[in-house]
């Protein structure tokens, strides 16, 4: 049965292709009459051969095989008989495609890679292996400069602990009084004489000279070390950083005081060369003295905060220490500092606490205390000219000064601030009250133009007492009676004495 099958399939083909071969031959048949039997054969076999071979035997019989486009005629073709045709059979395929390879030879042809060109993926894990490459050689070098370091650190640190066991602790502070030769020098301390003693190989000998301060050996009082900063830090609090905010306006009255110490003060710092064309030179100094309360201390910060130089202020128990030679070493530090910072004003209040009267002192504070003194005649008017440093004393007892502190030359003006009168008393009450909410039955006429002697601390004390006394009572004006009653507590309190009844 599949014989069968196989033999009925195979004639259905045949059938289809003899059917499909007759199309196709059916134009050329129109075309040519002639049409024989053995060309309609080479048609068949040309349609049955491959694509190269169909290409060829066109070319060769210009246009369909087997000269089917030429016209028949007899002179043409040629006798049967002459040479018989040969038939067409199919070249063999190639062995193989492509451009032939050289064999290649040895050891080297075969540990040859062959060539890859990467994608951008691979080119991206080049360059972040790449990075990853200059990472561990930095590490690398890192690591062995610390292996190489090593030693040397611990060398260092080993010099640096037998330096500290040579200095040992605690060092002592003192002055460099004079220097021998390159390895000895004369050193004194403030608790005690002066030494000759030696130094050592690790200081810097360069920045040393007479007068800088040195750490000295807990001990043997050799030279160990150079304090670098010089500046005592005393005289660093002194420096007044931001300026007060009291000015001119707030001073009640005073207006000559205030004109003089314009005069003397601000003019010589910023117009010195109206003083050039006159022909003076400018006053080195000025001393304020009066009664406590009349605004010595405030002229002096309206001073401060007028002018744009230096203000230094200090207090003239600041200037007395503790040990020999610290307060006359405080004041050339003070004047130092001030020449450093010119244009510089410099604020001396209670300046009765040094400069008081020489006599014979027979304890060594009070010693102390005239040697301090000394220095700072020798710094307002001694060999070094000041420059463009001022300097302004106050004080409440001008006659218990020396007479050697205010010559002219060291003071040039003295300034009086007396009690207020009634002008500078109406101002006064102005300016303190000013702020304050009053009622309508307050005069304040009647408190000036009182007989008691009233300074401008009294005044601005009735004024705080007056409105202490509202707030007592739980109310936001200020009467009459409050300023009465203020007047009274602080009368009595001037005269140290307590009003009957006040604590009852």
């Amino acid at each position: 049965m599949s014989t069968l099958f196989a033999r009925i399939s195979m004639n259905l083909t045949r059938c289809q292709r003899n059917s499909h071969e007759r199309k196709l031959a059916k134009p050329l048949i129109n075309q040519n009459p002639n049409f024989t039997s053995l060309q309609f054969r080479s048609f068949i076999s040309f349609l049955h051969q491959p694509k190269h071979n169909q290409i060829k035997s066109t070319s060769m019989g210009q246009g369909t095989p087997g000269g089917m486009n030429r016209q028949g005629s007899s002179g043409d073709r040629k006798p049967d008989g002459d040479k018989k045709e040969k038939k067409f059979e199919p070249a063999a395929p190639p062995a193989r495609v492509g451009r032939k390879q050289r064999k290649q030879k040895g050891p080297e042809a075969a540990a040859r890679l062959p060539t890859v060109t990467p994608h951008s993926k691979c080119r991206l894990r080049l360059l972040k292996l790449e990075r990853i490459k200059d990472y561990l050689l930095m590490e690398e070098e890192f690591v062995a400069n610390q292996e190489r370091l090593k030693p040397q650190e611990e060398k260092t640190e080993e010099d640096r602990s037998k330096v500290d066991d040579l200095r040992g602790t605690p060092m002592s502070v003192g002055n460099l009084e004079e220097l021998i030769d390159e390895n000895h020098a004369i050193v004194s301390s403030s608790v005690g004489p002066e030494y000759y003693v030696g130094i050592l190989s690790f200081v810097d000998k360069d920045q040393l000279e007479p007068g800088c301060a040195i750490l000295m050996h807990n001990k043997v009082l050799s030279v160990v070390g150079l304090l670098q900063d010089d500046v005592d830090p005393m005289v660093s609090v002194m420096k007044v950083e931001k300026a007060p905010l009291e000015s001119y306006a707030d001073i009640g009255g005073l207006d000559a005081q205030i004109q003089e110490i314009k005069e003397a003060v601000e003019l010589p710092l910023t117009h010195p060369e109206l003083y050039e064309d006159i022909g003076i030179k400018p006053p080195k100094g000025v001393i304020l003295y009066g009664e406590p309360g009349t605004g010595k201390t405030l002229l002096a910060k309206a001073v401060a905060n007028s002018t744009s130089a230096t203000f230094l202020r200090v207090v003239g128990s600041e200037l007395i220490q503790k040990y020999l030679g610290d307060g006359p070493k405080l004041v050339r530090e003070l004047f130092r500092v001030a020449d450093d910072l010119s244009p510089s004003i410099v604020f001396i209040d209670e300046i009765d606490a040094v400069g008081t009267k020489r006599y014979d002192a027979h304890s060594g504070g009070e010693r102390e205390i005239q040697r301090t003194m000394l220095e700072l005649l020798n710094q307002l008017d001694g060999f070094d000219s000041r420059g463009d440093v001022k300097v302004i004393l106050a004080t409440n007892k001008i006659e218990s000064l020396d007479p050697a502190l205010l010559r002219p030359g060291r003071i040039d003006r003295k300034i009086e601030f007396p009690l207020p009168d009634i002008k500078t008393r109406r101002r006064i009450f102005q300016i303190h009250t000013s702020r304050m909410t009053l009622a309508d039955d307050v005069n304040l006429e009647e408190f000036v133009m009182t007989k008691d002697e009233f300074s401008g601390a009294d005044i601005k004390a009735i004024c705080t007492e007056a409105g202490l006394l509202a707030l007592r009572e739980r109310r936001m004006k200020v009467t009459h009676a409050d300023f009465k009653k203020a007047k009274d507590k602080v009368m009595f309190k001037k005269k140290e004495g307590v009003p009957e009844g006040l604590y009852m």
